[in-house]
């Protein structure tokens, strides 16, 4: 390609990008100048709403959804670490068990999982989940979690070079051993970054326990909103939840992007 070919094309891609920028400004300006903004402010922004809504968003709302996500979370990838060792054994049953268990629960959906956990189990077997809405949440989202989880590691385990076993082996270590001391640390620093991703969405899934009922101490972020907004009949309360939950996991989705950048520069 020519220098004359070159400058064309460089030509072309700016004019391109400035036509675009003009368009997305315009589209920008003409939706500033054509809203209703005092309509607005009284639907989504109402002070009094606001200030109503505090201390109990955070005291109440936010930390149920973390505690809830926690749970979730240390359930699932203790179950995913299980289920991914399994995926690699030697022993069929166990590799097919663990097929079936990640293709089942990635198949169905996370709200029809956390009513069979909520309420099917209960009904069929006459018992209930100890621990009110806390225990229902983390098995319903665990056993979602660990079956997105366990590819994650899995596919983790494997994309530590072979000759980290053979040279465990070597020196004398057991199959279990290696795994244990050798392949799963290096494997796990490979990803943090999906399993950091798989946090950021156990703490937006937790908006489905409201289907198990919750009690006034119990509410996580969403069920909170939508009490408050059945009284107050006003959107108010929507918004400032989903604020609360940009401020908890924007800067989780920052941890992500700077860890997958540093992986590829390691790369």
């Amino acid at each position: 390609m020519t220098v004359l070919a070159k400058r064309e094309r460089n030509t072309r891609r700016s004019l391109g990008y400035i036509g675009l920028y003009l368009f997305t400004a315009l589209i920008v300006l003409t939706v500033v100048l054509g809203a209703d903004w005092p309509q607005i402010q009284r639907s989504f922004f109402k002070w009094d709403i606001i200030r109503d809504m505090f201390p109990e968003v955070l005291t109440i709302g936010a930390r149920n959804t973390l505690l809830y996500t926690a749970l979730a979370f240390g359930f699932g990838l203790f179950l995913a670490l299980v289920l991914a060792l399994m995926r690699r054994s030697e022993f069929a049953p166990y590799r097919i068990a663990a097929l079936v268990y990640i293709e089942l629960f990635r198949s169905i959906p996370a709200l029809v999982t956390i009513i069979l956990v909520g309420f099917g189990l209960p009904l069929a077997f006459g018992w209930s989940i100890p621990f009110g809405t806390a225990g229902k949440g983390m098995i319903g989202l665990g056993i979602v979690a660990a079956a997105y989880m366990a590819e994650t590691i899995r596919a983790g385990i494997e994309a530590v070079p072979r000759g980290q076993m053979e040279a465990a082996r070597s020196l004398g270590m057991s199959r279990g051993t290696a795994m244990r001391y050798i392949i799963l640390p290096q494997a796990f620093r490979i990803i943090i970054p999906p399993l950091t991703n798989e946090l950021v969405l156990l703490i937006k899934d937790t908006s489905l326990l409201f289907v198990i009922g919750t009690t006034p101490v119990s509410k996580e972020l969403t069920k909170y909103a939508r009490d408050f907004m059945s009284t107050s009949r006003n959107a108010t309360p929507l918004t400032v939840v989903a604020i609360v939950y940009v401020i908890i996991t924007l800067p989780m989705t920052y941890v992500v992007r700077r860890l997958e950048r540093k992986a590829g520069a390691g790369r």
